[in-house]
């Protein structure tokens, strides 16, 4: 018998509500046990069974305790000042590329909102641009991939965008619109509830099938340059 696919529970979601109305130190300090029990430990039983499935899921990805972003948040630049996340997030990126310079998948909880999708979120301008020239290289494949229905239903590639193409491309390039982005991303927001559900794992697995092509073609390019490297 295959063993109970992971997932969240009602306790998850109570206590992220708690922990927006009592973003403090002493009331965190008061409740890690239900931080540890009921939205940590999920979350690491979820990444532990992806870890299992990522071969063939997700092959180039990497799931991992360290996928889990911590709970504290780092206030130094922020006027934002409360101490902690009110969401629960994990993302996975390329094994042969540094976490945050690769394209890969992510999910987040919070009591109000489930969030699945992945892409590059900030690129240096060399890896922007390697992934700008792939798309001119391959526009048709990456149509294929961004245009088609499926991948619309789950969001369709967003992200902040120059007002201009940027240098180096012609300003009327078919591509101008992709070439624009300065982030390529997708997601979709979904009701919390799911993540209680029994149905959660195989919704979150389904998504990242479905994006893996997406976060295969970003990453094209920079694996390439850091081969080269080498």
């Amino acid at each position: 018998m295959s063993p109970a696919a992971p997932r969240f529970t009602d306790r998850t979601l109570k206590f992220l509500r708690a922990l927006t109305r009592n973003n403090n130190r002493e009331w965190f300090k008061a409740h890690k046990d239900e931080y540890e029990t009921h939205v940590r430990g999920p979350m690491l039983a979820i990444i532990e069974r992806l870890a299992v499935d990522f071969p063939r899921v997700a092959p180039d990805l990497v799931a991992s305790p360290r996928s889990l972003y911590r709970v504290y948040r780092d206030t130094r630049f922020s006027p934002d000042k409360t101490p902690y996340k009110t969401h629960v997030a994990a993302s996975f990126s390329h094994q042969v590329l540094p976490k945050h310079e690769s394209a890969g998948l992510y999910f987040h909880l919070a009591s109000d909102q489930l969030w699945i999708g992945g892409g590059v979120y900030a690129p240096q301008t060399p890896q922007l641009h390697r992934i700008r020239e792939h798309i001119v290289a391959n526009l048709r494949s990456f149509r294929k991939l961004v245009e088609s229905p499926a991948f619309r239903r789950i969001g369709g590639v967003t992200g902040t965008r120059l007002q201009r193409v940027p240098r180096g491309f012609p300003q009327d390039h078919e591509a101008a619109e992709y070439l624009k982005l300065k982030q390529y991303l997708v997601g979709e927001e979904l009701d919390p509830q799911l993540a209680t559900s029994p149905r959660f794992y195989g919704a979150l697995v389904r998504r990242f099938t479905a994006l893996t092509p997406f976060i295969q073609f970003l990453n094209t390019p920079l694996v390439a340059a850091a081969r080269f490297t080498l």
